[in-house]
């Protein structure tokens, strides 16, 4: 990675919400619920499927019959023999060269789960390859797995010791070709850069983006012990691609399965010319319905199928995330860990639903700051343009940009906006027209809130240039436009939530919080207290754990003000009506009704009187409700 370019976990940390270190914990739990989930319910709908059994055969099928299930062609306790050939052709001919035979295991029962080493079925093979020349010039190699009854060969060219039904063939690419991309950071200002002068000129000679061999020395070999009555067409996927029958007997081979699902990416590394021995660890297991099931629902990629090869390799990555998650972390702890990601995603739903009716019920602007609304639009906008720039994951960048979405929506609920179809611009182009709305100007607010961000700006603008110096001295970037949004994001990342604290002068000014999103901001609340909990358990820097307790602080100066600034019966809002007087209003009134009828409007007819029920019990003063 190139000095100056933001890790993994940091470009996670591309938040909706810039306000403070919460934003990076919390996209990564909705990464890793998003991943989790996902998989989840592919494994749901593969158990609803065996659940159902078998589709009713289709009566108006060409054949006219309906379709019958099949059976395994190796029943249980089968003694089979088993074949591994190494080569660098997809398809493989060549059984006579002793050379391509990388392993022979003679007399495995189908079905066992007691022989083996460790008396569980599993048998192991280890052994060092010349690396091809080929494969080093990123060439592809093949595994070719054979498994036959015994006494016979996989060989179609011997006569007498070679039975297609007696033989099941599986095989695949044993390298897996990954993108490397190379970054050409440097010091804007002198030039100079600290990475490796190889990675230069291959990026120079083979562009930003070259795609390489990568090899890793783990494989298992499953046998599926299956003997389901599956029929031919009625396999749901991904099971579907594993099932092969046979075209004459339409009965099925045993499932051969590759499992690579434990094989990290960090672990692969790459093929080149100084590589000259590829080893290769071979193990081959049974394996039960289920946890086929299982590998197969986790090896499946269709969310993303139409994404292209980059989300792919985000897939994989955040599939990393999950099986290090399975691997490492106390069982416990992991269950805990979805519980708070469901209850996470339940929070940022609720908290988004609540936002969206404060703003498009509200009427009067009058305690609120505008400008802080104005100012969110553009930290949304630094964070969409920055993850762009970097390829962050794919599920942070559709976050983002709706909420970038809902913050261009704020504004036309803050501002009177109409487009000026006069004075266009080059003649061509209307103008958009902002204007502040009159409950807005023509309150106090306005003016507390232009003095907030004039006391912020003093604080602010030093600290922007100081924090610009740093990162275009000491920090490589690709260009001057990564420089703009790097050094933004990094600052509204580290500084951003002071842009909290204009809506806390507003609040000290009036002397009333009545005005704020109380739900909305409860629920932001409680999911930056679940990042602040993980953020000491998930391993992490200190100054993002210290991050993470900022948003605590300034959401516990609103309960402060919350407290300090109580709903005030006797205080006349801004129809220049008080609590008491509304009471005295209400007391008259149900006095009024055992003695006289009910008052009646009427309309504009004169013609149909409506009656209308008395006023109930008054709450509070509308600018001052709880």
């Amino acid at each position: 990675m190139a000095p100056g370019q933001p890790s993994q976990k940091l470009r996670l940390g591309a938040a909706i919400y810039v306000g403070g270190g919460g934003g990076v914990l919390s996209n990564t739990l909705l990464t890793f619920a998003c991943v989790l989930w996902c998989r989840i319910l592919i494994i749901w709908a593969i158990s609803s499927w065996f659940r159902r059994g078998p589709s009713t055969p289709d009566p108006s099928a060409p054949a006219g019959a309906p379709r019958l299930p099949s059976r395994n062609l190796f029943p249980k306790d089968t003694l089979m023999d088993l074949y591994v050939y190494i080569s660098e052709n997809e398809v493989f001919s060549d059984f006579n060269n002793t050379e391509s035979l990388f392993w022979f295991q003679r007399d495995l029962i189908y079905g066992d789960w007691t022989t083996g080493e460790a008396g569980d079925g599993c048998y192991e093979h280890y052994l060092e390859l010349d690396t091809p020349e080929g494969t080093q010039r990123n060439g592809s190699l093949y595994i070719h797995v054979y498994f036959t009854k015994s006494g016979f060969h996989p060989d179609p060219k011997r006569k007498g010791q070679y039975r297609r039904l007696a033989t099941v063939h599986a095989s695949r690419m044993l390298n897996k070709f990954k993108r490397r991309k190379f970054l050409k950071t440097k010091n804007l200002l002198t030039g100079a850069t600290e990475a490796d002068p190889e990675m230069i000129k291959r990026a120079e000679s083979h562009g930003p983006v070259e795609i390489i061999s990568h090899w890793h020395p783990n494989l298992t070999i499953n046998m599926v012990d299956d003997h389901t009555a599956w029929v031919k067409g009625s396999v749901p996927p991904p099971l579907d691609q594993h099932v092969k029958f046979d075209a004459v007997s339409g009965d099925y081979y045993p499932i051969v399965y590759f499992n690579d699902y434990w094989n990290l990416q960090k672990d692969y590394y790459p093929i080149n010319e100084t590589l000259k021995k590829l080893p290769l660890r071979l193990t081959y297991c049974p394996l039960s319905l289920w946890r086929w099931q299982l590998y197969a629902a986790q090896s499946a990629r269709s969310p993303w199928n139409f994404l292209g090869e980059d989300a792919y390799e985000q897939s994989d990555e955040d599939q990393d995330s999950v099986k290090v998650a399975l691997l490492e972390t106390n069982p416990y702890l992991l269950g805990l860990t979805i519980v708070v990601s469901i209850v996470h995603s339940i929070f940022e739903f609720l908290a988004f639903k609540n936002d969206i009716q404060f703003w498009n019920s509200r009427q009067s602007l009058e305690g609120l700051s505008v400008r802080s609304i104005i100012f969110g639009v553009f930290q949304s906008l630094v964070v969409l343009l920055y993850i762009l720039d970097n390829e962050t994951n794919f599920v942070v960048q559709v976050s983002v940009f709706i909420g970038l979405l809902i913050d261009f929506w704020k504004i036309t609920k803050v501002m009177d906006v109409r487009m000026d179809w006069e004075n266009r611009i080059a003649g061509v182009i209307p103008r958009l027209i902002f204007k502040d709305k009159s409950t807005y100007v023509e309150s106090s607010t306005k003016i507390y809130d232009d003095m907030a961000f004039k006391y912020l700006s003093w604080i602010l603008y030093p600290l922007f240039g100081c924090y610009a110096v740093y990162s275009l001295i000491y920090v490589e970037h690709k260009g001057w436009y990564s420089w703009v949004l790097s050094m933004l994001y990094g600052f509204l990342l580290t500084f951003g939530f002071i842009t909290m604290t204009p809506q806390l002068f507003i609040n000290y000014k009036m002397k009333s919080v009545a005005h704020l999103p109380w739900r909305m901001l409860t629920y932001k609340a409680l999911n930056t207290f679940i990042d602040d909990l993980f953020a000491f358990v998930i391993r992490m820097p200190m100054m993002y754990r210290i991050g993470c307790l900022r948003d605590d602080v300034v959401f516990f100066i609103y309960l402060y003000q919350r407290w300090i600034y109580r709903v005030d019966p006797n205080r006349v809002n801004e129809f220049g009506t008080s609590g008491l007087h509304h009471s005295e209003e209400n007391l008259a009134q149900v006095a009024a009704e055992d003695t006289t009828p009910a008052h009646t409007v009427w309309t504009t007819s004169a013609t149909q009187p409506v009656q209308t029920l008395p006023t109930g019990d008054w709450d509070c003063p509308r600018l001052f409700r709880c």
